[in-house]
This record gives C-alpha cells, structure tokens and sequence, in this order.
C-alpha cells in the first residue's frame, strides 16, 4: 500500500543524497544520475564524491552533518542552484560494533554524534524548504538492527531506533501537508563499514541491489523499505515476540 506519493519517473527530479560518498549512498546517487535525475551529492571526502560525479552534471557539496553550519551551507548552494528539492536522502551514518564489557563514552557519543544528531541537522536545513514547498519527501536510511536489541550492538542499535521512531513521527506530521517520508531498514549490505565485521552476515547483498530496492520503494510511495526480505521479514517476525522468546530466540540465532 502507497502511504506516500509515487514517483513514476526518476528524470529531471531533484535529489539530494546525504552520505554519497561510498556504500549504499554511493551507489543510489548513480542509479539516480543514469536514471536521469538531477542529483546533489554530500559528504565529507570532496574527491570521492568527484569520482562519482565526474562528467555528469551531478552537483557536489562537501559537509559534516555533525556540523549543522555545513550542512546549512550546502542546503543554501543547492536550493541556489536548483530554487527547490523534490527528495532528500539521508543516508550518512557510521557503526561501531560494542558491547556492555566494551562499553566506550567517547565511541557512544560518535554514534549518537553521527547517527542521530547528523539526521537531525540536515532535517533543520530541509524541513523548512519542503514545509514551504507543500510538496517533495525525505528518506532516511536506519536499519533492521532498530527493530530491537541485539548483541554487539549496545550503541548502533539504538541510534537505529531513534531514527525509526523519527521518521513515524515525521510521516504523521508531514504526510497531511503532501510531504513523502520513508524510512528505509536495510539488513546487511556490503558496504566499507560492514567489511569490518567479524561474524557471518546473513543474506548480505551488494550495495548496488540495496540502492535498487531502495529506490524502487521510493518510487512506489512506500513508508518503509526493507531488504533482503528473506532476512528482514524474520528480523520483523522477531519483532513481534514476548521478550522470554526473543531472548531465547536472539541466543539460539547468535550463540550469545
């Protein structure tokens, strides 16, 4: 069922993507560019986003989103360029594998930090661009490890959370003005981040099929987003237990 509005042709729309420097942020800002769309692409590292954009239009603003006045600062060049945004795409984040006899102040706070506070300042840079517009959406990229508590995730996880949790609250919110929110909970993609994980990644996909899905669910006006769905539909069907069964479930699965 469409919860937002359908995007029946990439061509000529405005996307912004946040995080499109490499994995999943990389490889929607080129499905995009060879889809035909006008894309904005960000992130901190000026020459991988160089790379991608070489010989295609594609605009490239350099920003931290841990710095709300970089952030603020792309969001003035692009709307310069283009006088309107018809999505933006939140894809920057960070993980940091933890656990509670591992627990790290400074390594949480980056999490935090990156994770929920770096979604915060580019929705302060754009929500008051689509509120005056009455129209465009917003995507915001979380993951299936929000949907509960998991091992070696003591900090990620909950900046996954609080990013789902987000993004209900901003559908509620915008949906009645004509403003699209989706929120897309990918499992795992491989990616530079995920390539440090130690343990077996179950039904893990290239970046480039994540970036498909993903946009195919934008494109259908989908709330929610979630792939591979042979993995993400268990981790949904887990959501849904009484807690002595999803711990006992978490430490058959993991061996925890």
């Amino acid at each position: 069922m469409a919860l937002n509005p359908r995007i029946a042709s990439w061509q000529g729309q405005r996307v912004w993507v946040i995080g499109a420097s490499y994995g999943i942020g990389a490889a929607v800002a080129r499905r995009l560019i060879n889809n035909g769309a006008r894309v904005a692409m960000s992130a901190r590292s000026r020459e991988l986003l160089d790379a991608i954009a070489e010989g295609n239009g594609a605009l490239v603003e350099v920003l931290d989103v841990t710095d709300p006045a970089s952030v603020k600062r792309a969001a003035k060049a692009i709307l310069a360029a283009w006088g309107g945004i018809d999505l933006v795409m939140i894809v920057a984040g960070t993980h940091i594998e933890m656990r509670a006899d591992t627990f790290d102040m400074a390594r949480a706070t980056r999490l935090f930090e990156v994770n929920v506070m770096g979604v915060l300042h580019c929705l302060d840079a754009v929500l008051p661009v689509l509120l005056r517009q009455g129209r465009g959406g917003v995507a915001i990229v979380s993951s299936v490890a929000g949907y509960r508590g998991l091992p070696k995730s003591l900090i990620y996880g909950p900046t996954k959370a609080a990013l789902i949790n987000l993004a209900e609250s901003l559908y509620i919110d915008l949906a009645p003005r004509g403003i699209g929110v989706h929120l897309i909970n990918p499992g795992f993609v491989d990616t530079p981040l995920t390539q440090k994980n130690e343990f077996r990644m179950p039904a893990l996909i290239p970046a480039d099929e994540a970036a498909r899905l993903t946009l195919e669910g934008i494109a259908e006006g989908e709330f929610e987003t979630h792939f591979p769905k042979r993995f993400t539909n268990v981790m949904r069907l887990l959501r849904t237990l009484p807690y002595p069964a999803y711990f006992a479930a978490v430490r058959r699965f993991t061996g925890t």
